[in-house]
């Protein structure tokens, strides 16, 4: 409970539910994080440019945050072939999904969709497994 902040992470969501709600009305797209890198990766696209600056928006989010508040120090124990393999796990279960947390617990549980509401009833149950795992059964510590 050391770094409980409610109020920076209800801002945070205000804000994220803002972002998707300004890219559907103004570009007609869904804010599915997944999807929009797929699309600027791998799929041919004429509309690379909003993916780029998408996808570069919440790169430099993320550099902006570490210069302009004070970052949590890294996870000690935490090995960088741990953060790959779990990295890799994301990447397959985002593909097996049809999206990521985000794209289903932000833009379809607001869109009302029944296959967003499935998805993070089971994204939201392995992760209370997993902790459980990996607090009480394997005892790694937190």
């Amino acid at each position: 409970m050391n770094n409980f902040t409610p109020l920076a992470s209800l801002a945070g969501g205000v804000l994220i539910g803002l972002a998707a709600l300004w890219l559907l009305a103004v570009n007609g797209r869904i804010a599915g994080v997944s999807t929009i890198l797929h699309g600027l990766v791998v799929q041919p696209s004429e509309d690379r440019a909003w993916r780029a600056a998408f996808v570069a928006g919440l790169v430099a989010a993320g550099f902006a945050w570490t210069l302009f508040a004070s970052p949590n120090p890294p996870r000690e124990g935490f090995s960088l072939g741990w953060a790959a393999l779990a990295g890799l796990l994301v990447g397959y279960g985002t593909r097996l999904g049809s999206g990521c947390t985000s794209g289903h617990g932000v833009c379809g549980l607001g869109r009302r969709s029944l296959r967003s509401l499935v998805a993070v009833c089971v994204f939201m149950a392995t992760g209370m497994i997993a902790v459980f795992i990996s607090r009480h059964l394997l005892e790694i510590p937190s």
